[in-house]
């Protein structure tokens, strides 16, 4: 995988932030693409994703990627960015032109993107929403109380105001979002969140462990057991999201088709 995509000339998240999952995820032929580079004009806390000048964007990344998901023969292709925070469209362009890229070869393939904030503007979200794809995730990735500490230039009512701007944007596409647990955030804090998705129309939720990927990175606070996010996931549930994956190894991209499939009935 790590060979055919770096003759592609493409990266994987799975990768550059060291997934825990990405031995199983390879092995079963899937990857969540990362456009736009592998440097990140942020640099949160918790992430191991490089933070610097990116380059600009590969004009020939969008039939790169598309080759790439009709040669693993994927039935739901993942694409995620860093954040670009330099560019006008704040990276929105490139993510429409792989949207189209992927369904021009292959138009049975659902797609999911996870996006950045892009800055909270509406008329960007709908640039990637009308290229079709079938998911837009957005991860608050933690409580409110910790974004200054750990989201480097993000703020907590942007991001779930992004969110909420899918359901506006296109009713029809899923609405999805993830935590990272184990920063500090307290059960209430957690529920409080869970209970602003669903204000949102949030449909899809991911809850998993923080892992620090350096000592130089935000320190892992404490440790859930898998008891606990099974209770959370209950209480989500609860809360009427749609689909719930919550335990330690979890991630955003985590079995994403099968997250897909189970809301659309498919």
């Amino acid at each position: 995988m790590r060979r055919l995509m770096k003759g592609r000339g493409l990266n994987t998240v799975c990768v550059e932030a060291q997934c825990p999952n990405q031995g199983e995820c390879f092995a079963r032929g899937t990857a969540t693409f990362l456009i736009l580079g592998d440097i990140c004009t942020r640099g949160c806390k918790f992430c191991a994703v490089k933070r610097g000048r990116p380059a600009a964007p590969d004009p020939s990344e969008p039939r790169h990627l598309a080759a790439t998901a009709r040669e693993l023969d994927l039935r739901h292709v993942v694409i995620t960015s860093v954040t670009r925070d330099d560019l006008p469209d704040r990276g929105a362009g490139q993510f429409a032109a792989c949207i189209r890229a992927v369904h021009d070869l292959l138009p049975r393939t659902s797609i999911e993107v996870l996006i950045p904030d892009l800055d909270g503007r509406a008329d960007l979200l709908e640039v990637v929403a009308k290229a079709g794809p079938q998911v837009i995730a957005h991860n608050l990735e933690t409580v409110p109380r910790l974004y200054g500490q750990v989201r480097r230039g993000a703020d907590y009512a942007r991001s779930l105001d992004v969110v909420g701007q899918v359901k506006q944007v296109a009713p029809s596409i899923v609405s999805k979002s993830g935590l990272m647990l184990g920063l500090g955030e307290t059960d209430d804090e957690i529920v409080q969140v869970l209970k602003d998705l669903r204000g949102e129309e949030c449909e899809v939720l991911t809850l998993g462990q923080y892992l620090a990927p350096s000592v130089q990175h935000f320190p892992v606070k404490r440790f859930i057991p898998p008891d606990a996010f099974e209770r959370l996931k209950e209480i989500a549930l609860g809360l009427g999201f749609k689909y719930v994956a919550s335990s330690p190894y979890v991630r955003s991209s985590y079995r994403a088709g099968e997250a897909w499939r189970a809301v659309c009935g498919k």
